[in-house]
């Protein structure tokens, strides 16, 4: 008799989707989304909707594996769990004693978005060791704090609302690509006769279907937002009574704005100049307009300021006030768990003393290759698979493959990193185990208890973290807490978002709404002001807010503009997330194209289908070309993260990323890298 059982969907997206499971005879049939659900409403994305293939693949990782071959190459020999943990306790007992604890650096990010998974047993556990801590800046951090620096906290337009908009601006955001839940509110308000216009480098799927698209060179977000502040303002378009209650330095932004006339912003953006005064009229006169703002905006050396010019606009137009405006980003920091219960910093002063060191990930080559005093000696990896993802790949490649760095990897799957660890130990899926989820696209809290029983050996990461707290020999109580036990401290929390939400209601209900607003009403943070400052209001602190080019873009550095012409994006590819279904066929084969413009194309003798060298002095990698109009002259798109052991030269586009930081948050500038491309064959 088919049971049907929840889950919730744990791969880094905004859509957080409520599952239903058909489960027969123990074995998972069909996957669909909660029809229930909100926003899940009853469909998945391409990537989800097969997660079954990947479920019970026959190459996953089902027991633990000590390496007998050289680091990269992926040979293998199975060992028991009590072999496995008993080395790594071993040898990172003898690092610490050699070196100090923190020459053992974790290196994870969000493979999972559960909550204990992420970030619970095993941020006590290295927390206890003493350890570096890590820095995770991979993915958004610059946008994180772009976004509190104009608002003050990192709150955002439901999605529910998106339908009541007369005007939806994708801004970087490909939303039937990465945020496909979002889409039938975007279509529900088109029927209602709203525009949804997208403004990004890449003609994606979501440009390709929208009313229209303007192509925005890489990196100069800031240059059309103050622009679009320019004609607000010098039309008197801006909600002055919104903006006389609820902001603080509006004559400095006025003053900030004045020289960044449309013209100027058209020479750097390459939108033209008649085109950003229409488009600034629209957005200040449609009521209600909503932004939908995504992170690609901040992968570049102004990220942070990008995020927080355009998350400036719907303070000046007053769209806060409206069902239906706004913007989102991330819905993230309305989820006021108690993160500080659950990770228990406090456990390094048992080490330590003090507080350990902290390592910024993206800077991973750098970590593993010149960092002393001390050494990174030990490396645990999991949730993520940075020989792939990292930037700067050569460098992170050459310090994967030392052999004094013992490496442990976490997986399910034979990863490039994988192949360079000591020891693999294989994990659940989140089919598998207990979690609790928040979401960053939209303010429902869920709950998923395991809905397949866990093959062959493998285990969850809490558990494993708590086995090797274990065999370290640490016996303070936190270590051994249960899964529930650490889900109740989570919801320990005095805000009035979480009021009375309770492990026993979310098992029972699998998904609760935040308390943001009495009786459902729409959540409207800033209808009346009370941004996250100590004072409630916006400070537009205008001083600060300015544009220069980014290092690596037409109008950067022009030596090496002449040498490498080519702007290179890396966006998501739409049916895979970052590297997690890097061994599909269809994924490898859409990770491993490059799209360029005919023009570009044309002046190198390339054409659609043959195959290319993208190359900078960072490194180079082969591709297959697409010309197919999706990106303007100047520009190129590599959709990210393929395995780069598939590849012919065994590299993927990020031997060709720099590890140069943001302005703001230390996160990586994967959008701010210039390129030169030739053909290599047919």
């Amino acid at each position: 008799m088919p049971e049907i059982r929840h889950s919730v969907c744990a791969l880094d997206c905004p859509d957080t989707c409520s599952l239903v499971l058909t489960v027969e005879d123990g074995h998972a049939t069909r996957l669909r989304g909660d029809p229930g659900h909100p926003v899940t409403r009853g469909f998945l994305c391409g990537k989800v909707a097969q997660y079954l293939e990947r479920e019970y693949h026959p190459q996953r990782l089902l027991y633990p594996q000590r390496r007998v071959g050289a680091k990269g190459a992926g040979r293998f020999e199975r060992i028991t769990w009590d072999e496995a943990l008993d080395t790594i306790a071993g040898r990172l007992r003898a690092v610490a004693d050699e070196f100090g604890p923190e020459a053992i650096l974790p290196y994870s990010y969000k493979g999972t978005m559960g909550l204990l998974n992420d970030g619970g047993m095993d941020r006590r556990f290295f927390h206890r060791m003493g350890a570096s801590r890590l820095d995770r800046t991979i993915c958004s951090s610059a946008g994180t704090v772009g976004l509190t620096q104009a608002l003050g906290v990192r709150y955002g337009t439901e999605p529910e609302q998106f339908r009541h908009a007369k005007l939806i601006l994708a801004w970087g955001a490909n939303i039937l690509g990465t945020n496909v839940h979002l889409w039938p509110f975007v279509m529900e308000a088109r029927r209602n006769g709203a525009k949804l216009y997208t403004i990004d480098p890449n003609r994606n799927r979501t440009g390709a279907a929208s009313d229209k698209h303007f192509f925005i060179n890489p990196g100069s977000d800031i240059a059309l937002a103050l622009a679009m502040m320019h004609v607000i303002i010098g039309e008197g378009l801006h909600d002055a009574d919104y903006v006389e209650r609820y902001t603080e330095g509006f004559d400095g932004l006025r003053a900030r704005v004045r020289a960044w006339t449309p013209q100027r912003a058209a020479e750097l953006t390459g939108i033209a100049a008649g085109e950003i005064v229409q488009l600034a009229r629209e957005y200040a006169t449609t009521r209600p307009a909503a932004i939908r703002l995504n992170y690609g905006v901040q992968r570049s050396e102004r990220g942070a300021t990008s995020v927080r010019a355009i998350a400036l606009l719907p303070v000046l137009t007053g769209s806060w006030k409206d069902v239906g405006g706004g913007l989102q980003l991330s819905t993230s920091q309305a989820f006021h768990l108690n993160r500080a219960a659950l990770e228990r910093s406090d456990l390094q002063h048992a080490a330590l003393g003090r507080q350990a060191r902290l390592l910024n990930m993206s800077l991973l080559g750098q970590a593993l290759t010149t960092l002393d005093n001390p050494p990174v000696k030990a490396l645990v990896v999991y949730n993520s698979n940075p020989a792939a993802i990292a930037p700067n790949q050569n460098v992170v490649l050459g310090g994967l493959r030392r052999e004094d760095l013992f490496t442990v990897v976490l997986e399910q799957f034979q990863t490039d990193t994988a192949d360079h660890a000591d020891i693999v130990l294989p994990v659940t899926t989140f089919l598998e185990h207990t979690d609790l989820y928040l979401a960053y696209g939209h303010y429902y809290l869920q709950m998923a208890r395991p809905a397949l029983t866990a093959p062959g050996e493998t285990k969850s990461n809490n558990h494993i973290f708590r086995l090797l707290a274990a065999r370290m020999g640490f016996d303070d109580a936190c270590l051994a807490d249960s899964d529930d036990d650490m889900i109740r401290t989570l919801l320990d929390s005095p805000h009035p978002f979480l009021k009375d939400i309770t492990l026993e209601q979310l098992e029972r209900e699998h998904s609760v709404r935040l308390k943001v607003s009495p009786n459902g009403a729409p959540f409207l943070p800033f209808a009346e002001g009370s941004f996250g400052t100590p004072d409630g209001k916006c400070h537009f602190d205008a001083a600060t807010l300015d544009y220069q080019p980014p290092l690596e873009s037409r109008h950067g550095d022009a030596a090496l503009h002449s040498r490498y012409p080519l702007e290179l994006i890396s966006p998501k590819n739409d049916d895979s997330m970052n590297s997690t279904f890097g061994h599909r066929d269809t994924v490898d084969l859409a990770t491993a194209t490059l799209h360029l413009s005919a023009a570009d194309a044309g002046a190198r003798g390339i054409r659609h289908g043959c195959q290319v060298r993208v190359f900078n002095d960072r490194g180079a990698c082969l591709l297959r070309a697409s010309v197919d109009g999706r990106v303007r002259p100047g520009v190129v798109c590599a959709p990210s993260s393929r395995w780069a052991k598939r590849a012919p030269d065994q590299r993927n586009i990020n031997a060709l990323t720099s590890d140069r930081s943001t302005d703001f948050g230390g996160g990586p500038t994967f959008y701010s890298c210039l390129v030169q491309v030739e053909r290599c064959g047919d």
